[in-house]
């Protein structure tokens, strides 16, 4: 501590002190008062529904393959029959 000749002086020194003291400490919640940067809270949000976007899909699939019925196929023409055996080698019944 610094000692001024008369102890007014020293009174005003220490009242300062305490006050630029508290004054910082002000600065510091003034700060944390401000809460997140708006444009991280925008990130968060987006990633969040991507994120849950992307698990969603996932589950929906993993259920598909499990509850529901394998496609059934088409039925082939009996014209693409007739090209697919003549492409084998294979003479069609009845030619």
């Amino acid at each position: 501590m610094v000692h001024f000749g008369n102890s007014s002086k020293m009174l005003q020194y220490e009242q300062w002190q305490c006050c630029s003291y508290l004054q910082q400490g002000n600065v510091m919640k003034d700060a944390e008062a401000k809460g997140f940067n708006p444009g991280l809270i925008v990130l968060l949000v987006v990633v969040g529904l991507v994120l849950l976007f992307l698990v969603g899909n996932y589950a929906l699939y993993v259920y598909a393959q499990k509850n529901l019925p394998p496609r059934k196929k088409k039925p082939v023409s009996k014209k693409k029959m007739k090209r697919e055996k003549l492409k084998q080698g294979v003479s069609a019944p009845g030619e």
